[in-house]
């Protein structure tokens, strides 16, 4: 099974609109992207890819499964 590696801020968005959330929205320090009533904050653009830790936090806030994320692609 392909395992989950860092990615670029524009490809982790793209793969929460494929999953049903809109955004990016501006809001505070944060933007942050939406489903029905979920909200999920998103980080703000830096210079490298955003790591494991926080791409799985990130997923289980979504509520997306690891194959669910992988499919996303």
């Amino acid at each position: 099974m392909p395992e989950i590696t860092p990615i670029s801020r524009v490809r982790l968005i793209r793969k929460l609109r494929k999953a049903g959330f809109d955004g990016p929205f501006g809001g505070g320090k944060h933007s942050y992207m939406k489903k029905g009533d979920q909200r999920l904050i998103i980080p703000n653009p830096h210079r490298g890819d955003i790591g494991i830790v926080l791409i799985k936090k990130i997923m289980r806030q979504a509520g997306l499964s690891q194959e669910e994320w992988l499919k996303l692609d």
